[in-house]
């Protein structure tokens, strides 16, 4: 099946980005001069840890509540699927809608995560060997006792998350280059949107770790691909199940897709910490790890780097920063 584009207009993105102001303050875009000497390239990095859930995708959860709120002012409840952020983003936009939200999480998920979702009001269960088996749980869930499923990606998603991006060209203009780690699709999307709706000629790089192939591979085969398994540590791009909607909009707005190892996003956290003293999860890093790996080509350019977010476990941080890669699972 073939998947439609997401786009939108300019002022329905400013209103969203002005709804969504309301509850995150745009965050910093800093150009580090250590990241500068270590790639040969001017690198910012938009700092998307610097929100009230640690990552970016809260604020396509503030959009997506307020048109749910919209549509069906009544709804019973929420439920979705996630290994964190966007578990964390629905939580923390339903309590500030009123609406109750159920959050499913695989087996074995990130304690720190669980806490987070139960900690902005939302009840957490934990089924599935990994995120896609915790999605279908939850499609099931939500057909029996009539609650309203909501997607990792989804054209509200993408349209809030997508303030991000206009506050980083609003910035800085016409980027040569961003990297931005690819999961379920919504950051990217939203760069890929906002770089055409501002006529800039900015390629974005899209970045996923070799353990968890299915966007890279749907990026080379110009279709959705899925993959057997997602093992990396970086949650944030561990899927197995690409939406088609986002695989289309890859395919048309993006330049290129980078895999990298999970050795290379563990150096690329340690690279934070000593450069920027910022903490990063695996997926917030992988970006960097992506712009370390095509350093050469990037050679005297000025490059984005998207930090999408910055909840890792104590225990799992102090393993990287002691120079270990952590094992997924």
């Amino acid at each position: 099946m073939v998947g439609s584009i997401v786009s939108f207009q300019m002022s329905e993105l400013e209103r969203a980005a002005e709804r969504v102001r309301q509850v995150v303050p745009p965050t910093p875009q800093y150009a580090w001069p250590k990241l500068k000497r270590r790639t040969g390239c001017t690198v910012w990095v938009k700092h998307e840890n610097h929100t009230p859930t640690g990552a970016f995708k809260v604020r396509g959860g503030i959009i997506y509540l307020d048109r749910l709120k919209e549509l069906q002012p009544n709804v019973a409840g929420v439920i979705t699927a996630t290994r964190g952020n966007h578990g964390q983003s629905i939580s923390f936009a339903a309590a500030r809608a009123g609406v109750r939200a159920t959050i499913y999480v695989p087996l074995g998920n990130s304690p720190d995560q669980n806490s987070a979702i139960q900690g902005f009001g939302a009840r957490l269960v934990e089924v599935g060997r990994d995120f896609d088996e915790a999605k279908h749980v939850a499609l099931g869930v939500a057909a029996n006792e009539s609650l309203h499923f909501i997607p990792s990606f989804h054209p509200y998603l993408v349209l809030g998350v997508a303030s991000y991006a206009l506050e980083l060209f609003r910035a800085l203009g016409d980027l040569d280059t961003v990297y931005v780690g690819v999961g379920m699709g919504s950051g990217i999307c939203g760069l890929i949107a906002v770089r055409d709706l501002l006529g800039l000629k900015t390629e974005i790089v899209g970045v996923g770790a070799i353990k968890a192939p299915a966007s890279a591979r749907s990026f080379a085969a110009g279709k959705v691909v899925n993959a057997e398994s997602a093992l990396t540590f970086a949650d944030g791009v561990a899927t197995r199940e690409p939406h088609e909607d986002a695989v289309a909009t890859i395919l048309r707005g993006a330049a290129r897709f980078v895999e990298v190892s999970e050795d290379e996003i563990a150096e690329a956290m340690r690279i934070y910490f000593d450069d920027t003293h910022q903490i990063a999860e695996g997926a917030g890093a992988a970006p960097l790890a992506a712009l370390l790996q095509e350093r050469e080509r990037m050679a005297g350019r000025s490059v984005g780097v998207i930090m999408t977010g910055g909840n890792i476990e104590r225990a799992r941080l102090l393993q990287v920063l002691s120079g270990t890669t952590p094992v997924a699972g």
